[in-house]
């Protein structure tokens, strides 16, 4: 793979909004999210796409393998309706599914709404890509976001990707002393 900076994919789920009925506001709020956590500087890849499983599994193929995102965000389609295939379509292209993302965002999301329990938010690694399912409220993708992200910058590196680093007055990146001791060579 070629040498490059921070890729991170935005991808919103909508079929409304993949029509021009509805603004897609939660690709937008994730763009916003991040642009406040983030210090490294980095490249939103964007997409807004329909309720689609096979275009959504596309999109994921392609944002991973093609234009080598390191992180793949999307928003929307995780409930429980017959168009909501977000998750299925990420199920189906990952290589691990890292459930303990799912777990988290609900257990945030229920201090908020008793009925985040139907939300099928998970995560899964393809390749050297993270890839997380959001809701579409964005309010929701914030409070999603601030809980899992601490754990985002050491998957990365677990991945062999670019060193993350987050701005410390929004959000801080957790990673093991070895890991960090492993960084400044001193192990």
């Amino acid at each position: 793979m070629p040498e490059q900076g921070l890729k991170i994919g935005i991808v919103t789920v909508s079929d409304r909004a993949s029509r021009g009925e509805y603004t897609d506001r939660g690709g937008p709020a994730i763009e916003n999210w991040l642009q406040q956590a983030l210090a490294t500087p980095w490249q939103a890849v964007k997409r807004l796409i329909e309720d689609e499983q096979d275009t959504i599994e596309n999109c994921l193929r392609q944002l991973c393998d093609e234009d080598h995102c390191q992180l793949v965000v999307t928003t929307g389609g995780t409930g429980p309706a017959r168009r909501d295939v977000t998750p299925d379509a990420t199920e189906a292209v990952c290589d691990k599914l890292m459930p303990g993302f799912g777990e988290l965002m609900r257990m945030e999301s229920l201090k908020v709404v008793p009925t985040a329990i139907l939300s099928r938010q998970t995560a899964g690694i393809r390749g050297n890509s993270l890839i997380i399912n959001l809701p579409g409220k964005p309010s929701a993708i914030a409070d999603c976001l601030t809980a899992v992200f601490p754990a985002v910058p050491y998957c990365i590196d677990l991945l062999e990707g670019p060193f993350m680093e987050t701005n410390p007055d929004f959000i801080r990146a957790f990673r093991p002393k070895h890991a960090l001791l492993a960084r400044e060579g001193k192990l």
